[in-house]
Formats: C-alpha cells, structure tokens, sequence
C-alpha cells in the first residue's frame, strides 16, 4: 500500500548529521557505528528504505531556527543565519532531484500524476530497486528563516509550499511548545501573507494560545503534519480534543507522530526505554481522531521519524521506515475497512495536498 508521510526532517538529517541518505539506513549505522551521540548508528529513515517502504511522497522540512534557545545544529544566532541554513537544506532536496532520486512537487496535476505512477508500479509488482523517484512536498517547520512577511513570496517562487509557523520555546512569529505565548505582530502579518499566497498553515508546535489566535486570523487551510492526542498522553505538545476537533472542522488532516515521547506518559528523555510502546500504540491515536471525526477522512501519518532521535526513541517494533507498514495491518485487525486502511495511510494527505497545492 502507498504511504504519504507528513513529516520527515530529511535535509536537516543529512547536513546537520552528515548522513547520505541515498544510502540504506543499515549501512549509515554502521558509518556511524564510532559516532557518539543521541540517535547516532540508530538511524531509521533512507531513501533506499523509503523506496522499500512504498513511501510514495513526504512532506519534508526546512528546520533552521533563530530564536536564541540553546540548540546546537538547530537555533542560529540570526534571521540571516536560519535564512542561509535553511536555503541550503533546498538546495540539497534539489540536489536530489537533479540526480533523478526525488521529484519536489508544487502543483496538484504534479502530484496527482506522480501519485498515479507509483499506483501503475506497484500494481505491476516492480521490485523497490524499478521504482519510481520518491515525492517531496517542502514545508518549513519554525518560520525564522523567513527575514519578515514581505519575504515569504520569494521563499513561495522557491518551491515552498507549507509552513508551521513555529517550533520549540518562543519563535519570532508565535510561541511554540511549552510555552504560553501567542502570535507576535509579525506573525499575524506573515498569517495574512500566507492567506494571499493561499499557503497551507502547519499547526503543530503551536502554543495552545497561539492555536487559537492563529484559527481565529488565518482562514486557509490548515493542518497538523505531527500531532498525537492530548487525551492519551496529557501533555501540552499533544492537542486536547477540542483543538483537534477545530481542525476536523476546517477539514484538516492530523498526522500522527511517531516519537515515543509523545506515546508513552511520563517519558524522560534519555531514561525511559521504548519498551511500553510500539506501531499499536500509534494507531490509538489514529483511531482517537477517527472517534472524535466519526470517521476516517482527517487521521493520517505524519511520523517525524529521525526526528533528532532514532530507534531508542521510536515504537519498538519498528526497524526502518519500511515498517510503516505494519500500520495498515494493525488498523484492518481492528476493524478498518480497505478504504478507511487506504485513506489513512495516503489517501487523506492526498486530497489534502491536491487542494492545497493547487494550479
């Protein structure tokens, strides 16, 4: 089954962590077997592995931030620096494309007919080796890169497509998590530039202010590429009920994420193990969303797998990316029907895209 992914930090993984993802995710383990670090020789994410995985299109981030946090390879002491970092991070997903590995999609007639190509493969039974170059659709995850709101239709030219406005702590535009701050003025600037480009607004990492100023100044569409449920694990990245409801409402799609931290209650990073949560854990999450929808048309994935952490971070039973997978079958043993399966898996994402990227 196809698989459309909401999140993947694909180019802050391979120039940040030195990783060349045209290689598996086994053997960059084992460059990276004498490398210390978090998530080092425990990566799960390639573009090999994608292949493998019928990961047809991802949405993939620019992750440069310029908030003055403490963030090494991550928050930069400058608007130009983040707007440099991140510039470079395109550069490297058009690397890939010229290379023929990737296509970076900005129209829905590009996207439908890419979509419609891996169908045709994989309904001829190619093997991941024959198959076709994998979808890349660019957002932007924290807007610091962005100098001010007059700057965004340069960056749009440029073939960006979606943007969260914020990330972790205080952003120059809106406070993210684990904080209580709002929308800045310039953020509610860059809201209305986004609404005129007809740019879809990424929720996730919005503060709980933040989320609804940002529902009440922005009437496009809108989205949560990584987001899981504050009602299974209560904690202020997770949105609570009525929060994933208003984006129900607006016909949004919710990815779930796949980092244990926002599976499991109570984790400490760098001391709990992985070992209470795995693919199943993920899917009541996806089925929570379907609860509160009452139906199926607004859960998806959006996994943020490599994420800054690898597989000690990750669902135990999941290797590489390859077992997403394994979603589809824990969903249909819970009842889902083929449709349903197939909605959750890429079909939402898609109808979402379509409508977004437009002409």
């Amino acid at each position: 089954m196809l698989i459309i992914d909401a999140h993947l930090d694909l180019a802050w993984n391979a120039l940040q962590w030195n990783r060349n993802l045209a290689e598996s995710v086994y053997t960059i383990r084992t460059r990276e077997s004498s490398v210390a670090g978090k998530g080092r020789a425990l990566g799960t994410v390639a573009l090999p592995d994608m292949r493998q995985g019928r990961i047809a299109v991802s949405i993939v981030t620019l992750l440069a931030r310029s908030t003055g946090q403490p963030a090494p390879n991550i928050d930069y002491g400058s608007t130009a620096q983040a707007y440099a970092v991140a510039h470079g991070q395109l550069a490297y997903y058009r690397a890939l494309e010229q290379q023929g590995l990737v296509r970076v999609l900005t129209e829905s007639a590009a996207l439908n007919q890419h979509v419609a190509e891996w169908q045709q493969w994989e309904a001829a039974g190619a093997v991941s080796a024959d198959a076709p170059p994998l979808g890349f659709v660019i957002s932007m995850e924290g807007a610091d890169p962005i100098h001010d709101p007059a700057q965004l239709e340069s960056w749009h030219q440029a073939g960006l497509r979606l943007i969260g406005i914020t990330h972790y702590g205080y952003g120059r535009y809106a406070g993210g998590t684990a904080t209580e701050h709002g929308l800045t003025d310039i953020g509610r600037e860059l809201l209305k530039e986004m609404r005129r480009l007809r740019i879809p607004l990424d929720v996730t990492h919005c503060s709980d202010q933040a989320f609804w100023q940002a529902l009440e100044v922005y009437d496009g569409s809108i989205l949560t590429s990584h987001q899981n449920c504050r009602a299974l694990v209560p904690h202020q990245r997770q949105f609570s009920d009525a929060q994933l409801k208003a984006v129900i409402e607006r016909d949004g799609v919710i990815g779930a994420a796949f980092d244990t931290w926002m599976l499991q209650t109570g984790w400490k990073i760098d001391h709990t193990t992985n070992e209470r949560v795995s693919l199943a854990t993920v899917v009541d999450h996806i089925d929570h969303v379907c609860q509160l929808a009452g139906n199926a048309n607004h859960a998806a994935l959006g996994t943020d797998l490599d994420g800054g952490f690898g597989r000690e971070q990750s669902p135990r039973d999941l290797d590489t990316i390859a077992d997403l997978q394994q979603i589809a079958v824990i969903l249909a043993q819970r009842g889902y029907v083929d449709g349903d399966i197939k909605a959750i898996m890429h079909g939402n994402w898609l109808r979402f895209l379509t409508r977004a990227l437009g002409g």
